[in-house]
């Protein structure tokens, strides 16, 4: 990719918090992930063939969470999330809030959450919501293109274009929000017609745990 400035859309590192806004959890986009490093012998490989796998096959390790089941699919319909300007393209599956909880279970495929906010049907109508694992440790996650680890700051630029399956969008703005804080970010939750709401992980340059989430939005086209 060319090297370009990157324009961050002002915003306070601390979200307002109201009533209206949902109490929910991104276990997954939450998760410390990173690829399995292990001295290599047979049982190793057994190990590994039942890990998740990034989007170059690697296997990774996410922290042990109970999530309930939330009915999550890596692709429907051959449908992609793409984001050309970041030379993303990836499957676009769908999972389930369940309990106020959101956790992808995959580390290659983006995920609309069906039962909060808009379904892509009517995503006129409301916020559709997209969620997906960005990763640390030399694994290499969809949402690991929407970041810039070195700024900390969304790489992709107000006015690029995000394809949900059949839906064009172009991106308004972005920011980071610390991540105790999303649950009760109204303007994340807010239902409005039209919008994207990204949700992934922040990394930082020491690969250490990150902090924040990355927010981007955007709004439809066609």
């Amino acid at each position: 990719m060319s090297e370009r400035r990157r324009h961050r859309t002002p915003a306070p590192r601390r979200s307002r918090r109201g009533l209206c806004a949902p109490r929910i959890v991104l276990l997954g986009v939450l998760g410390i992930v990173a690829i399995a490093a292990a001295a290599y012998t047979v049982s190793t490989y057994l190990h590994e063939q039942n890990l998740p796998k990034d989007m170059k096959g690697n296997p990774v390790v996410i922290e042990s969470i109970a999530a309930p089941k939330n009915h999550a699919v890596p692709q429907v319909d051959g449908r992609t999330f793409r984001v050309p300007s970041e030379k993303l393209s990836v499957p676009l599956g769908e999972l389930d809030q369940v309990d106020g909880v959101i956790d992808p279970p995959g580390f290659a495929s983006a995920y609309v959450v069906r039962n909060h906010g808009a379904t892509l049907d009517n995503a006129a109508e409301g916020t559709v919501y997209v969620v997906m694992h960005s990763c640390r440790g030399g694994a290499t996650c969809p949402g690991n293109y929407l970041i810039d680890v070195a700024t900390g700051e969304a790489s992709v630029q107000s006015g690029a274009d995000v394809y949900v399956a059949g839906l064009h969008y172009r991106v308004t703005g972005s920011h980071s929000v610390y991540k105790p804080e999303v649950s009760s970010d109204i303007d994340i939750w807010q239902n409005t017609p039209g919008k994207l709401v990204l949700l992934t992980c922040l990394q930082v340059p020491a690969q250490t745990k990150s902090i924040d989430n990355m927010v981007i939005t955007a709004q439809l086209v066609s």
